[in-house]
């Protein structure tokens, strides 16, 4: 099983391979397919859950999600993305919801959506033995204030990201990941840190990246402009259930053998 320890010391030697999954069944898949660590992100809600942004996801709907997703591997490293206002505004009950995914639903650690509130929370974190993943960057989160623009643009905000990134791998942050940062940025945090980044839209100098399920599997009705698609799933999907609807209307489906019969139940009426 991939542990923080091996992650963490993957940087710089190994590739790290992140993905999003949301259920058992993906997860699997996933898993099978070698990823190494799997994300239960808040992109839920709009990956899977029908919502406009991240905001509306609930401690509960992560919660339930990373069950299922740890019940569905055995391998892979699992991560519980923190969803809004679970985290950060009373470090105890922080330390509870966080604490929560790893004791009752079987995360391995936790990801923060992370700035200057969350450093002392990291090392707190750390100090009682939940692994922490940091996020710099554009934190969707924090939508309200920033948009989904490209962060950190100008020396100022890149020299805080900077700061930020080695605050917290001082705080005891196992893993760093960089959202749609300048390429020359997050290559300079990549040299300037000892734990890895996992870059998502911020270059190919990170140590490993990361992407939605949906749009790596071309499953997403749009994506944003630095995923990639390897896959169309949609098109497969639509074409399956297309099929299925024309089988059962042309009564296709079912046929004989996908039932049985009883002959004496023939007589019931």
């Amino acid at each position: 099983m991939t542990t923080v320890r091996d992650v963490r010391a993957m940087a710089g030697d190994e590739r790290i391979t992140m993905l999003t999954a949301y259920d058992a069944a993906t997860a699997s898949i996933v898993e099978e397919a070698g990823i190494d660590v799997v994300l239960v992100g808040d992109s839920m809600g709009n990956a899977v859950l029908g919502y406009d942004d991240t905001l509306p996801v609930t401690l509960d709907e992560v919660a339930s999600r990373v069950g299922a997703v740890a019940r569905g591997t055995d391998e892979a490293l699992v991560v519980a993305d923190m969803p809004f206002l679970s985290f950060g505004a009373d470090v105890a009950e922080s330390v509870e919801n966080c604490g929560r995914m790893l004791k009752e639903e079987g995360a391995n650690a936790v990801k923060l959506e992370s700035g200057p509130h969350t450093v002392e929370l990291t090392e707190r974190l750390s100090d009682l033995g939940i692994p922490t993943m940091a996020h710099l960057g554009l934190t969707p989160q924090s939508v309200n204030q920033t948009g989904y623009t490209q962060q950190a643009t100008d020396r100022e905000e890149a020299t805080e990201i900077l700061e930020l990134a080695e605050a917290h791998e001082a705080a005891g942050a196992f893993a760093l990941v960089l959202e749609h940062v300048p390429t020359n940025l997050a290559a300079q945090v990549t040299e300037a840190v000892d734990i890895p980044t996992i870059g998502i839209g911020a270059g190919g100098e990170c140590d490993g990246q990361v992407l939605v399920f949906t749009d790596v599997v071309g499953l997403a009705a749009s994506s944003p402009p630095f995923a990639a698609q390897f896959g169309d799933a949609r098109a497969e999907i639509h074409d399956a259930v297309s099929d299925y609807v024309d089988a059962v209307r042309a009564g296709e489906f079912p046929a004989e053998e996908h039932g049985s019969a009883e002959e004496e139940l023939d007589d019931l009426y």
